[in-house]
């Protein structure tokens, strides 16, 4: 079985903390010795050696009330003759095992004990010294803060896991086996362990996104950090702010030293969302960036190093925008090293199946919810729908339908898709649908555009487009 690392660190502590105990009992000429370590109010046994044993597997005795009396004291005990100190009068243990001469003393930790180091002799051996109780005290220091290392490797290596559970977005969670989407697996794989900047193309809600959380999970940068902005309709002087910083001055409100996003993300990875949108200004920084690998914070004289590999993300076509002279050519070359382009979720109906049960099956994991299946005729109204939002879309509807319905079972009524029951029988065309359900949105919103942009999970610009393509009067 392959060990993990904090079980190696716990095992190497546990080798080492066997070994010197063993030292211990032969100088000192005691009988037996343990290391008993406090698990949640439990006693247990992380250490220990019997010099009388024919076994080295032997289970080890001890006097249960002197381990407990410095457990609960936190002061060491050394007593020449336990059968006669008063401290222990009638203790079964010591009556039981002859036990003579006994040291033990507490092992903590920031003021609390966290177990002890027992050693005893029996019968005629040996009686211990002030000087052997020193030398224990000394081995439990020393022990303690072995079992400190290995208790904080253990931790650290769960909270990692923990967070990778949280963060890592594995190819697993990009679905679909359609042949566009098979391109891109392919694709991925080729550049996931590279650090080439990577541009992604799509519609809103196609995934982009969960495509460069995958790059960067997946890839040698993983353990530093991944930072995400969304660089359409801000401010330039905020964005700039945003991107590389400022120091302190340098504007009305720059009231301290500013760290901006690229120092943020040195070492891992910086997902820059919208990319078409950003000024000129914003793009010479940029380009600066990816050709001098360095920043300037906003007001600053002073360069700052950087190492961070760049995602970037449009709902454009980047080319036309450069050809449109929108946009740097020299810029999108950097940028463009690899070109991904994400398909319309309408362009792959065939993964509808296999994304809706992702995401039955991922949402009642994640909310510990019984897990639930779809009817034949909800699955065909799934795939007829035109998904103007794409797979954002998809996954909200799921997610509603999860919650709302009332059966082991999701029926066309669970999914709230205008004109359910035509789509069910393909009586009206795609694009019909998608101008019923986008107006309908518009009009439960209260004309408000921005809100039903939100509601459909597509952009501001996208809604404007169709608004213009529908000639639909809006206030």
């Amino acid at each position: 079985m392959k060990s993990t690392p904090d079980a190696t660190s716990q095992d190497e502590v546990t080798r080492l903390l066997n070994t010197t105990l063993k030292l211990a009992v032969e100088m000192m000429q005691a009988d037996r010795g343990v290391i008993l370590l406090d698990e949640g109010g439990r006693l247990e046994e992380l250490a220990s050696f019997d010099s009388t044993a024919d076994s080295p597997d032997s289970d080890i005795d001890y006097s249960s009330s002197s381990v407990d009396m410095v457990m609960k004291s936190g002061t060491p005990i050394l007593t020449h003759d336990a059968l006669a100190d008063p401290r222990f009068g009638d203790a079964e243990s010591i009556i039981m095992h002859q036990i003579t001469s006994i040291i033990c003393t507490p092992m903590y930790l920031e003021d609390q004990v966290i177990g002890v180091i027992y050693l005893d002799s029996r019968h005629n051996r040996q009686r211990f010294t002030e000087g052997n109780l020193d030398f224990v005290h000394t081995f439990a220091k020393m022990a303690a803060i072995a079992v400190d290392y290995a208790r904080r490797n253990k931790m650290l290596h769960i909270e990692k896991q923990r967070l990778q559970s949280e963060l890592e977005f594995s190819l697993k969670d990009i679905v679909g086996k359609s042949p566009k989407m098979s391109e891109i697996f392919k694709l991925i794989h080729r550049i996931v362990n590279s650090d080439i900047s990577v541009l992604l193309e799509g519609e809103s809600g196609t995934g982009k996104e969960l495509v460069a959380r995958a790059l960067h999970y997946n890839g040698p940068r993983r353990d530093k950090p991944f930072v995400a902005q969304f660089c359409g309709n801000l401010a330039e002087s905020l964005l700039e702010s945003e991107l590389f910083g400022h120091k302190k001055g340098s504007f009305t409100g720059a009231i301290a030293d500013k760290m901006g996003l690229f120092e943020v993300a040195d070492g891992g990875s910086f997902f820059l969302d919208e990319i078409a949108d950003i000024s000129p200004t914003i793009q010479t920084k940029l380009l600066r960036v990816l050709q001098e690998g360095e920043i300037r914070r906003v007001g600053d004289t002073v360069s700052r190093k950087v190492d961070v590999r760049i995602i970037s993300a449009t709902n454009k076509s980047l080319r036309e925008e450069v050809e449109a002279g929108k946009f740097r050519e020299d810029l999108y070359y950097r940028l463009n090293v690899i070109t991904i382009n994400l398909p319309p979720l309408r362009e792959r109906i065939g993964d509808i199946p296999l994304l809706v049960n992702h995401y039955l099956r991922k949402f009642a994991e994640t909310n510990k919810m019984s897990s639930k299946k779809i009817s034949p005729r909800a699955m065909e109204v799934l795939a007829n729908y035109h998904w103007p939002g794409n797979v954002r879309e998809l996954l909200n509807t799921i997610e509603r339908a999860m919650i709302l319905s009332d059966d082991d079972v999701i029926k066309v009524d669970d999914l709230f898709i205008p004109e359910a029951e035509k789509l069910a029988t393909g009586r009206k065309s795609l694009k019909e649908h998608e101008k019923d359900y986008v107006l309908k949105t518009l009009e439960d919103c209260g004309n408000n555009k921005t809100k039903t942009a939100e509601m459909l999970g597509v952009s501001l610009r996208w809604l404007h487009y169709k608004l213009n393509e529908w000639k639909k009067p809006v206030g």
